[in-house]
C-alpha cells in the first residue's frame, strides 16, 4: 500500500477547524504567504476578490439547489432540468448574481492545475462582471501575473474550497463568508496602520452609531463610505431587531474617493446582500457629489480627520453656517452632511476631538451657528485607542434636523437642549494597542441617548433619563452659550475638564505631529528607493 500523501499544514489545520473564527485565522495565515509576491496596494483586492468569487459562486449553487428541488416537486422531468436550471431569470429574480459555468468555484477548483489557476481566476472575474452590470469594473483581474506565486495561489484556492463554511444551522454559508470578508478587512486595516483608516472603521464604533440612530427604514447615506461598514452594520441591526426580510427597508447611498476602496465597498455590499448605490464610480465628495439631490433619513460617517488639502469653494451653497477653513475639512464634512438631511433626518459622525472646541479660522463661529440652529443633539467623547489607524482622540457628533416630539407622544421635546456623554473611561483592551467598546458599554451609551430622546425602544425597556455626574448631562442652550459654545462633554458632566482639556490638546497635537512625521518617513523611503534605482542605472 503506497504511503499516504501528507496534506500541507494549513490544509490539515483547516480540516480540524470547527468554528468560523478558526477558519478565518487559517485562511488569513495562508493568504499572508502571498503578500511578498503581490503589490501591497493590490493585496486587499487580490484576497478579498477571491472570497467574493467564492461567495457569488456559493450563492449561485445554493439557488440552483433550491430551484432543482422546486422543479422536482413540480414534476419537471429530469431530462429537462438543465433547461430550467440554466435560466438566468430564475437567479437574478431571486437577487442572486448570474455566474457562468467557467466562473463557478467548483469548475475553477477542478480545472486549476490543468488550465492554470491565475488564468482561470482572471477569466472568471471578467465573466462575472460581463454578466452582471452592477459589478462592471469592480472585480480584480490581477491573478495571472508573473509576480504572483501561482503555487501558493493554487494552495489558497484549495483552502477556500475545503473550508467548511456550511454545516451551521444558525448561520448560512453566505453569512459565514460575509464574516470572513469583514475579518480580512479588519486585519488589513491593522496591518496597514494609518492607511487602513481610509477603508475601515472599528466595528464597536460603527455599532454605537447605528445603535443610537436606529436606522430601521428610509435612506441611509455615507459620504466617505470606505468599504461600506456603516451600511453592513445598519443591515445587521435591522436583521437582529426585525428579521432578515426587512433588510430591504433601507435604501443605501454612499460615495468614496479612493478607487480601490470603492471596489471593496461594492464587493462588501454585494457579499452581504445589500443593494446599494455607491455612485457610478469613485469621486471626491466635495468636488463631485455623486448624490446631489439626495435627502437622507440617516447619515453615518467616519470621514478622514483634519484634512488639510481639500476641494474648497468659498461660494459653495453647503456652507450655510460659515465657510470652513482651507487647512481643515472637519466643518466642511459637518455642513455637507447637514445639507443631506431630510426634514426629520439624523446623523452620526466621527470626528477628531479638536472639532468640539477649536476656535481657529472661523470654526468657533461655525460651531456657534450650528448650536444656535439647534442642529446638535448629542456629543459623545470616545475612549482612547479605539482606532488603531490613528492616535488622534475622537468623538461622535449626533445631529438632528428636528428635536421636537414629531407627533403626539412620540418623542420627548428636546429643542434647545444638547445631551453630553463622556465615555472616555469606557471600553476594554483586547491587546496592548487596541480597545473596544463592550456590549455593556454600547448598551449604556445608546440607552442613555434613547432615554433622553424618549424613543420607542427606551419606552419598551422602561428607560428614563437622569443626569449622571461624570457621565452624562442634558444642557440647555443658555448653558452652552455660557461655555462659549464649546462642546467637550467633560466640561458639562462634571469632570475636571480644564486639566483634561490641556492634556487632551497636547495629546492631539503630538498625535497629529506623529502622523505627519510618519508621512515624511514614507516619502523619504520612496525617494530613497527612487534614488537607488537611478544610481543603479548609472552604474550599469
Amino acid at each position: 500500500m503506497p504511503p499516504r500523501t501528507k496534506k500541507p499544514t494549513d490544509q490539515a489545520e483547516l480540516f480540524t477547524a470547527s468554528t468560523p473564527k478558526e477558519i478565518q485565522a487559517i485562511l488569513w495565515k495562508a493568504a499572508d504567504k502571498l503578500r511578498g509576491s503581490i503589490d501591497a496596494a493590490q493585496y486587499k483586492e487580490f484576497v478579498l476578490g477571491l472570497i467574493f468569487l467564492k461567495y457569488v459562486s456559493d450563492a449561485f449553487e445554493e439557488r440552483r439547489s433550491e430551484l432543482a428541488k422546486e422543479l422536482a416537486e413540480d414534476g419537471i422531468a429530469e431530462d429537462r432540468l438543465d433547461e430550467f436550471l440554466e435560466d438566468r431569470d430564475e437567479y437574478t429574480g431571486a437577487h442572486v448574481f448570474w455566474v457562468p459555468e467557467t466562473a463557478r468555484w467548483s469548475w475553477i477548483a477542478a480545472n486549476a492545475k490543468s488550465h492554470g489557476v491565475g488564468k482561470l481566476l482572471d477569466e472568471a472575474m471578467d465573466a462575472v462582471m460581463r454578466e452582471n452590470a452592477s459589478l462592471t469594473g469592480v472585480l480584480p483581474k490581477i491573478f495571472n501575473r508573473d509576480n504572483v506565486d501561482q503555487k501558493r495561489l493554487a494552495e489558497l484556492v484549495d483552502l477556500i474550497s475545503d473550508a467548511r463554511f456550511g454545516g451551521n444551522e444558525d448561520k448560512p454559508a453566505q453569512d459565514v463568508l460575509g464574516e470572513v470578508y469583514e475579518y480580512f478587512l479588519g486585519n488589513f486595516a491593522r496591518a496597514e496602520g494609518k492607511r487602513g483608516g481610509e477603508f475601515y472603521t472599528p466595528q464597536s464604533v460603527v455599532r454605537l452609531i447605528v445603535e443610537i440612530l436606529e436606522p430601521y427604514e428610509g435612506r441611509v447615506y455615507d459620504p466617505a463610505c470606505g468599504s461600506g461598514g456603516m451600511f453592513v452594520q445598519a443591515s445587521k441591526f435591522i436583521e437582529a431587531h426585525r428579521g432578515r426580510g426587512h433588510k430591504a427597508d433601507i435604501a443605501v447611498y454612499g460615495q468614496e474617493l479612493n478607487e480601490r476602496t470603492w471596489r471593496l465597498g461594492k464587493m462588501n455590499l454585494a457579499i452581504h446582500g445589500i443593494d446599494g448605490n455607491l455612485g457610478p464610480r469613485w469621486g471626491d465628495t466635495f468636488a463631485d457629489d455623486k448624490h446631489p439631490d439626495l435627502k437622507a433619513d440617516f447619515v453615518m460617517a467616519n470621514p478622514p480627520f483634519n484634512i488639510k488639502d481639500w476641494a474648497r469653494d468659498e461660494g459653495d451653497a453647503r456652507w450655510k453656517y460659515g465657510v470652513p477653513p482651507r487647512n481643515n475639512a472637519n466643518y466642511a464634512w459637518l455642513q455637507h452632511m447637514i445639507s443631506k438631511l431630510g426634514e426629520k433626518g439624523t446623523a452620526g459622525i466621527v470626528l477628531a476631538n479638536g472639532s468640539m472646541n477649536s476656535q481657529s479660522s472661523g470654526e468657533g463661529e461655525i460651531r456657534q451657528a450650528l448650536v444656535e440652529a439647534d442642529l446638535v443633539a448629542c456629543m459623545v467623547a470616545l475612549p482612547p485607542q479605539l482606532f488603531r489607524t490613528t492616535q488622534i482622540p475622537a468623538c461622535l457628533w449626533f445631529l438632528a434636523k428636528d428635536k421636537s416630539p414629531q407627533g403626539a407622544g412620540r418623542l420627548d421635546d428636546r429643542r434647545d437642549e444638547i445631551l453630553f456623554i463622556d465615555a472616555r473611561g469606557m471600553g476594554e483592551m483586547v491587546d496592548r494597542t487596541e480597545r473596544i467598546l463592550s456590549e455593556v458599554d454600547l448598551a449604556k451609551i445608546a440607552g442613555t441617548y434613547h432615554a433622553w430622546r424618549g424613543t420607542a425602544s427606551a419606552r419598551a425597556e422602561g428607560l428614563t433619563y437622569e443626569d449622571e455626574p461624570g457621565f452624562c448631562f442634558s444642557a440647555g442652550l443658555e448653558t452652552v452659550r455660557e461655555h462659549g459654545y464649546l462642546l467637550s462633554p467633560g466640561r458639562y458632566v462634571g469632570a475636571a475638564e480644564a486639566e483634561e482639556e490641556a492634556t487632551e490638546a497636547v495629546a492631539e497635537t503630538v498625535a497629529a505631529l506623529t502622523e505627519e512625521l510618519y508621512e515624511f518617513f514614507e516619502r523619504s523611503a520612496v525617494l530613497e528607493k527612487t534614488v537607488r534605482e537611478q544610481l543603479g542605472r548609472i552604474g550599469d
